[in-house]
């Protein structure tokens, strides 16, 4: 089992906004994590809201797909990414070359809109 935790942006946000209220101040790279992780969480960069309860539960469903199951970073990307498209699932399975089938790319749409309230 892995030691690694994967988070959403909007939890990295929360995390940043939370550091600056109890230091008063961020670095320059935290400042522009920050700026990256507000732009990411929010619908400007897909259309959806970054929320940390719907990525936990995309990433668990996508982590009990058997051919993505043993890479937990995929399960996680995909959950951040929400893809709609077979396209956009396509591309990031390719890091890995995971072989999929139509209708195991379905499955992940679905499940992706199943979350987000995409019909």
């Amino acid at each position: 089992m892995s030691d690694e935790t994967f988070l959403d942006f909007a939890s990295v946000r929360d995390t940043l906004v939370d550091t600056q209220e109890r230091r008063g101040f961020l670095t320059y790279e935290q400042k522009l994590a920050l700026q990256h992780a507000e732009w990411a969480a929010s619908t400007n960069r897909n259309g959806f809201k970054t929320e940390t309860k719907i990525f936990e539960e995309m990433f668990k469903a996508f982590s009990e797909i058997e051919k993505i199951s043993k890479y937990p970073e995929i399960s996680a990307k995909l959950a951040e990414m929400m893809p709609i498209h077979a396209d956009d699932v396509r591309a990031v399975l390719a890091s890995k070359r995971i072989a999929v089938d139509a209708g195991e790319i379905e499955q992940m749409i679905d499940i992706v809109r199943q979350h987000i309230g995409v019909e």
